[in-house]
């Protein structure tokens, strides 16, 4: 929103005359029943006052005060739709909660490039963590953080560690990772001290092609069994979910028993074949 704009908009807010209890509620039932535009222009108008007053309480969050008028206005109409005239209640009461949650919604939106938490816990520890901060801190023996954190962990319902990490991200402003660390150019940027923990690229080439080799190998070695053994190996041992060995005994009309005396002598074959290609298969499991 520019400037200009804006002040046109409060100027115009602030002019707008208050609205008495009787002729509020004939503004909301003539736009309820007949969706009468003029009669939702006039309450809108009326409360655009506690809009602008909301929005200065946001204010140090550090967005634009005109963006978090235009948030709050569509807070305005979504209570203005939702309002319910005959229940005893003023539209400023019902609409202070909808104005407040657009804002807030903006904010956590566009406060940080970081997603914050959305829970209720969450937003409640991002909007009053300043606030209660700053009360702990008060006094001629301001408590550590341990304790402040546990104060606020407390009153809020969210976890100590919780309290921290949100205390560091109020801390500072978001920083690009391709920032330098010095102000000179030729430094290094931030995301050169990152640590990986994935592996690096030879090591990922080399278990590919030993994955490939061995696969190889044991293709090469199933050719030594015959065709019931070589069965109960792929269901028993080359599948996922393997077979039981009851399950395999009924398929191939023998008792589980069976099965597991050929799966025991299938694998003694295949491990003297591995051990030819590679001795250290004489080791493996």
């Amino acid at each position: 929103m520019e400037e200009t704009a804006k002040r046109n908009l409060i100027r115009a807010a602030m002019k707008a005359p208050y609205l008495a209890r009787e002729e509020e509620h004939d503004l909301a039932v003539r736009w309820r029943d007949e969706g009468d535009q003029q009669a939702l222009h006039q309450i809108t108008t009326a409360h655009m006052r506690l809009v602008i007053s909301m929005a200065s309480k946001f204010r140090y969050f550090g967005l634009s005060t005109g963006d978090l008028i235009q948030e709050g206005h569509v807070g305005l109409l979504e209570a203005a739709a939702r309002f319910e005239p005959d229940r005893d209640v003023r539209f400023s009461t019902y609409a202070t909660w909808w104005i407040r949650a657009s804002m807030q919604d903006y904010i956590l939106r566009n406060w940080s490039i970081v997603r914050g938490g959305t829970s209720s816990a969450q937003k409640a520890l991002f909007f009053n963590l300043r606030r209660l901060r700053a009360r702990l801190t008060q006094g001629a023996e301001p408590l550590p953080d341990g304790a402040i954190y546990r104060e606020i962990s407390s009153a809020l319902g969210v976890s100590e560690a919780d309290v921290a990490m949100m205390d560091s991200r109020l801390s500072g402003p978001d920083t690009s990772l391709n920032a330098p660390v010095a102000d000179d150019s030729g430094s290094a940027d931030r995301m050169d001290f990152l640590i990986s923990e994935d592996p690096l690229p030879d090591e990922v080439a080399e278990d590919v092609i030993d994955i490939e080799r061995r696969t190889e190998w044991l293709y090469d070695a199933l050719g030594v069994l015959n065709p019931r053994e070589l069965r109960i190996i792929q269901e028993r041992r080359l599948q996922d979910d393997g077979a039981t060995l009851e399950s395999l005994g009924t398929k191939l009309g023998i008792s589980k028993e069976r099965v597991r005396q050929i799966e025991t002598r299938a694998l003694e074959k295949l491990k003297s074949e591995l051990v030819k290609v590679n001795p250290a298969f004489e080791h493996a499991a």
